[in-house]
C-alpha cells in the first residue's frame, strides 16, 4: 500500500509538470465520460428503476392483452376476472386506469390526474402507506360500496398543507363525498413510468369516476392495464403461458370481443407499453451505445497523447528500469497516472451530468398531461461513473505504459536527447490509433447526419392536416356533474359563442387531435365483410363537431361532412378514411355502406370519405380510422380547436373566458397550440438528433486533433529526413506532399473501415429513422468528404511548418 501512494504521489507531481498536457487530456475523458453517465442517468430512472418506490420491483410485471411482438391492448374487467381468479404464477395480479378527477367543495374546482385501482393494487406492487393503510379486500366486491382515497405525498404536501390528521378526512371527488384513508410516500408517483398520480380510489367506484358508464361488466371496452407479482421461482414466460390459456377460456364465451385479442403477453416494468418505457426503452439503449463510441474516441485520443508524452519521458523510464524498477512496477505507476487522469475526468463528468440529466424532459412539449420523470445524480449514477471512469483509465493507459515500460534501457541511454530512434514504433502504433479514431468518427458522423436528416424529414412529412394557426384547449364535463343532455347542449353553446368572435376562422370539438396523447378505439362490423379467424376488428376513432375537418384542413375525398342535422334522433352516420375504404371495400362504393359500432352497438352508414393522416405516429402507415358525430355519440371530455387567423395563443384567454361565460366553475386545461402538441410524435428524433449531432462534432473534433497530433509527431520525427531531402533537391511542394500523404493515407484508411462499419451498424437504427433509409448515400458520401477535409486541413498546419525547415538545422537534428 505504501508503494501505491507512493505512486500516486509521483504521479501527481509527472502531471503538475505538463498542464497543458493534463488539461487537454482531462477535458478529452470528462467530455467522453459525461456523455456516457448523462445517458445512464436516464436509463438509470427510466428502464433500471423504472417505478420507484416498489417492494422487490423485479417480481413486478406489466400484462398487456396481446400477442408478443402485437400492438398492446390494456384488459375489459371481466379479462381481469378471468385470468386473476384462480390463476398460480402470481402472489396476486391488480388492475388500474387513469381518471381524470375534480377536487369539489372548497372554493373552486381543482383538477388532478387520479387512478382507479383494484383494492390490491398497492399490496401488489409492495407499496406501504406512510399514513394510513390502504385499501381493503372488502373495497373490491360491491359496486360503488367503496368511497375511500388514498392520496399521493406530493398532494398531501400542496393541497392539504401536510395535515398530519388528514386521514379520515372527507373531501369531495366529482361532487361525491370520499374518505382518505392512506397517503403514499414521496418516491411513489403511480405505476406508469414517468406519469404522476395524485390519487387512487377503488376501481368499485369508477362509474362516479369514468364517464363511460358502468365498465365491471362490459366485455368490450378495453381500459385497465394490469400488473402482477411473479410468486417465486417462476418464470415470466411460465405466467404467461397460464395467463393464455385462462383468457382463451373465456374468449371461448366471447368470441367475437377477444378476435386479435385472446392472448397476454408479460412485459418486464422497464418495457411497459403503457409508459413512458414506450418510448425510451428503444431510444436510449441506443444513445448509450452511440455515447460508448464517443468514449472510446475519447480514450484513442488521449491514448495517442501518452505515447507522444513518453518519447519525452524515455531516458527517465530507461532509467528507472536500470536501477531496478520491474516492468510491473513500471506499468503499475503508468496505470495510476492514467487513472487519475481519468478520475478528475470523471469528476467533471459528474458536475456535466448534474447539468444534462434533466435535458431530457425538456423535449417534451408542455402539456396537461401529468408527464414527470425524476431523473437525479444518486449513488447509482455515482458508482456508474467511478465504473466507467477507471475502466477509462485502463483502456486508454494501457497500451501507452506497456509500450513505454518495453524499450531496451541501454539503446534509449545511447541516444541523444534530441534523438528520435525508437520514435517511428511509437509513431506506427500511434497511427493506427488514429485510424481508429477516423473510424469511430465517421461512424458517429454517419449516425448524427442520419438522425438530423430525420429529424428535418420529420418537421416535412406532410401529417394530412395543417395544423398552423391552430389553438387547442379541453375541459371536462363529466367532473363538472353534467348529464349527457345538459353536456351536449353546453357543446353547441360553446361553438357557437366562439364562432360569432372576431378572428376566429373555424370552430370544431373533438375528444383527440391527430399525433397527440390518448385516442380510442372501437370494434367494428363492415356491411358485407367477412373476417378472417382471430382477426382484430378494432379501429381507432375520433368523436367530432361540424367544421373538423375544415378547422384541421384534412381533405374530404368524396362525400360530406358531419351536420347540425346529425342529431341522437336523426339517422346514424359515420366518416371513414381512405385506409379503411381500401382495406374493408375494396374497389367498392364506400358512400351508403353501413357499419356497426360496439360503442353504442348501432349501425351507422358512411356519408364521406376522408383523406389518410397521420394519427399517432410520424412513421406509421395509414390505418383505418373512423369520424363519429359528437351528438348521436357523445363524450364529456372534449378538446376545443379553434382555427385563428394570427397567433393561436393570444386566442388562449379569450376562449377560456367564453368558456367560462357558460360556467364559470368549469376547469379548462391545457391550452396550448396544436403545432406545440404535435411534437410529442417526434421526440425520439429530436432528441436522437440534438444529442447524435452533438456527439457527432465532438468525435469530429477529436478525430481533427488525433490527426493533426499525429501528423505533427511523426513530422518531427522525420526532421533530419526532411533536411536530407530539401539539402538534395527536394521543393517545398514535395515536402508538402510527403507530409500531407501521410495524413492522407491514414484518413483514407480510416474513413474505408469507417464506411464498412456504417454500413454494417447504421441498419439497427432504422426503427429510429424518418424519411431517410440507414444506408442513405448522402449522408455517407457527405460525411465521408467532410472528415476528408478536415483531416487535411489539420494536416496542411504540421506541412506547412515542414516546408519551412532550415536543411542545415534538420540535419544536425539528430
Amino acid at each position: 500500500m505504501t508503494s501505491f501512494w507512493q505512486d500516486v504521489r509521483y504521479s501527481l507531481r509527472m502531471i503538475a509538470k505538463a498542464p497543458g498536457f493534463a488539461m487537454i487530456a482531462i477535458l478529452t475523458l470528462a467530455l467522453g465520460i459525461g456523455a456516457n453517465t448523462t445517458i445512464f442517468s436516464w436509463i438509470n430512472s427510466a428502464l433500471l428503476n423504472p417505478v420507484p418506490g416498489l417492494a422487490s420491483p423485479s417480481e413486478v410485471v406489466a400484462l398487456t392483452l396481446s400477442k408478443p411482438g402485437d400492438n398492446p391492448f390494456p384488459f375489459t374487467y371481466p379479462d381481469v376476472e378471468a385470468v386473476r381468479d384462480g390463476q398460480q404464477s402470481f402472489t396476486g395480479i391488480t388492475a388500474c386506469n387513469f381518471a381524470l378527477m375534480s377536487l369539489t367543495g372548497k372554493g373552486k374546482p381543482e383538477r388532478v390526474w387520479g387512478m382507479v385501482a383494484s383494492a390490491n393494487y398497492f399490496e401488489v406492487l409492495g407499496v406501504r402507506p406512510i399514513l394510513g393503510r390502504g385499501f381493503l379486500p372488502v373495497e373490491d366486491e360491491k359496486p360503488g360500496g367503496a368511497p375511500v382515497a388514498m392520496i399521493s405525498y406530493r398532494l398531501w404536501q400542496t393541497h392539504f398543507g401536510a395535515n398530519p390528521d388528514i386521514v379520515g378526512q372527507a373531501i369531495e371527488i366529482n361532487q361525491h363525498p370520499y374518505t382518505i384513508v392512506g397517503v403514499t410516500p414521496a418516491v411513489f408517483q403511480g405505476s406508469q413510468t414517468g406519469v404522476r398520480t395524485e390519487i387512487w380510489v377503488p376501481i368499485m367506484m369508477e362509474e362516479q369516476l369514468v364517464p363511460q358508464g358502468d365498465l365491471l361488466h362490459d366485455h368490450h371496452y378495453f381500459w385497465l392495464l394490469a400488473f402482477g407479482r411473479l410468486k417465486s421461482g417462476v418464470a415470466p414466460e411460465q405466467a404467461q403461458e397460464e395467463m393464455t390459456l385462462r383468457l382463451k377460456r373465456e374468449a371461448k364465451n366471447y368470441p367475437e370481443e377477444h378476435k386479435g385479442h385472446d392472448s397476454v403477453t408479460v412485459y418486464p416494468l422497464w418495457r411497459n407499453p403503457f409508459g413512458l418505457n414506450y418510448f425510451l426503452s428503444t431510444l436510449l439503449p441506443m444513445l448509450m451505445a452511440i455515447a460508448g463510441l464517443v468514449l472510446l474516441l475519447a480514450c484513442a485520443n488521449v491514448a495517442n497523447l501518452m505515447l507522444v508524452r513518453s518519447m519525452v519521458r524515455r531516458r527517465e523510464i530507461a532509467i528507472r528500469i536500470s536501477l531496478g524498477a520491474s516492468r510491473w512496477r513500471l506499468v503499475r505507476q503508468l496505470l495510476v497516472e492514467s487513472l487519475i487522469l481519468a478520475l478528475a475526468g470523471g469528476v467533471i463528468a459528474l458536475l456535466i451530468t448534474s447539468w444534462t440529466a434533466g435535458t431530457l424532459m425538456k423535449f417534451i412539449p408542455k402539456t396537461d398531461f401529468p408527464v414527470s420523470l425524476g431523473i437525479a445524480v444518486n449513488r447509482a449514477v455515482l458508482l456508474a461513473t467511478l465504473v466507467i471512469s477507471v475502466l477509462t483509465g485502463v483502456i486508454f493507459g494501457i497500451l501507452p505504459a506497456l509500450r513505454a515500460s518495453g524499450a531496451a534501457p541501454v539503446a534509449v541511454l545511447k541516444e541523444d536527447t534530441g534523438s528520435a530512434s525508437g520514435g517511428l514504433r511509437k509513431a506506427r502504433l500511434a497511427s493506427g490509433l488514429v485510424v481508429a479514431q477516423i473510424s469511430l468518427s465517421l461512424l458517429l458522423l454517419i449516425c448524427a447526419g442520419l438522425f438530423i436528416r430525420s429529424f428535418i424529414s420529420a418537421q416535412q412529412i406532410n401529417p394530412g392536416f395543417n395544423s398552423h394557426s391552430v389553438l387547442i384547449a379541453s375541459y371536462d364535463l363529466f367532473t363538472a356533474g353534467y348529464s349527457n343532455a345538459s353536456g351536449a347542449e353546453f357543446d353547441r353553446q360553446l361553438v357557437a359563442k366562439l364562432e360569432a368572435l372576431p378572428g376566429i376562422q373555424s370552430v370544431a370539438l373533438s375528444d383527440r387531435v391527430p399525433l397527440g396523447f390518448g385516442g380510442g378505439s372501437t370494434s367494428v362490423k363492415p356491411e358485407g365483410y367477412v373476417s378472417q379467424a382471430n382477426e382484430s376488428m378494432e379501429t381507432q376513432v375520433a368523436i367530432i363537431t361540424p367544421n373538423y375537418f375544415q378547422t384541421l384542413q384534412i381533405p374530404m375525398v368524396k362525400g360530406r361532412d358531419f351536420t347540425m342535422q346529425d342529431m341522437k334522433n336523426s339517422q346514424r352516420v359515420v366518416i371513414v378514411s381512405e385506409a379503411f375504404v381500401n382495406h374493408y371495400w375494396p374497389n367498392q362504393e364506400a358512400l351508403g355502406k353501413q357499419l356497426n359500432s360496439d360503442l353504442t352497438h348501432e349501425w351507422f352508414t358512411v356519408v364521406g370519405v376522408a383523406r389518410d393522416g397521420k394519427v399517432n405516429q410520424l412513421n406509421e402507415k395509414p390505418m383505418p380510422f373512423l369520424y363519429l358525430p359528437l351528438y348521436q355519440v357523445y363524450r364529456p371530455t372534449m378538446m376545443v380547436i379553434v382555427r385563428t387567423t394570427g397567433d393561436p395563443l393570444a386566442f388562449g384567454k379569450t376562449v377560456d373566458k367564453t368558456i367560462h361565460e357558460l360556467n364559470a366553475d368549469l376547469v379548462v386545461f391545457d391550452v396550448t397550440t396544436l403545432e406545440l402538441r404535435e411534437q410529442i410524435a417526434s421526440f425520439g428524433q429530436r432528441v436522437a438528433g440534438t444529442f447524435v449531432g452533438a456527439f457527432g462534432l465532438l468525435a469530429l473534433a477529436l478525430a481533427a486533433v488525433g490527426i493533426y497530433g499525429v501528423t505533427a509527431y511523426t513530422t518531427r520525427q522525420r526532421t533530419h529526413e526532411i533536411g536530407v531531402r530539401m539539402a538534395l533537391g527536394a521543393g517545398k511542394e514535395d515536402i508538402l506532399r510527403l507530409v500531407i500523404g501521410h495524413g492522407l493515407r491514414l484518413t483514407l484508411v480510416g474513413v474505408g473501415l469507417g464506411l464498412a462499419a456504417s454500413f454494417a451498424l447504421t441498419r439497427f437504427l432504422r426503427s429510429m429513422l424518418l424519411g431517410v433509409t440507414s444506408t442513405d448515400v448522402l449522408t455517407f458520401s457527405s460525411v465521408a468528404i467532410l472528415l476528408c477535409a478536415v483531416a487535411l486541413f489539420a494536416c496542411f498546419i504540421p506541412a506547412r511548418r515542414a516546408m519551412g525547415v532550415d536543411p542545415m538545422v534538420a540535419l544536425r537534428y539528430e
